[in-house]
């Protein structure tokens, strides 16, 4: 279960942050590239001081120059606010 109280599912466009609401709508764009993706906060964390935020891992293969990579520059959008 994710802090929400929701069932994790890694294929979901969801995503983790410290500060944002539950059911916030963040758009999360890849600086280097231009592609975002859209997510629901439903969860807390990163727990590093250097990670804002923390996508599953769908919603991180959309944007993602390098499949391979951990981390990447990313701007954040509030969309949605709950």
């Amino acid at each position: 279960k994710t802090s929400s109280g929701e069932r994790f599912h890694n294929k979901h466009y969801t995503a983790a942050h410290m500060k944002l609401p539950f059911g916030t709508m963040v758009r999360v764009t890849n600086e280097a590239n231009g592609k975002f993706v859209d997510v629901k906060v439903n969860d807390r964390g990163p727990y590093s001081k250097k990670l804002e935020i923390d996508l599953t891992r769908t919603a991180f293969m959309e944007i993602a120059s390098n499949k391979k990579s951990g981390t990447f520059k990313v701007k954040m959008e509030i969309i949605e606010k709950k």
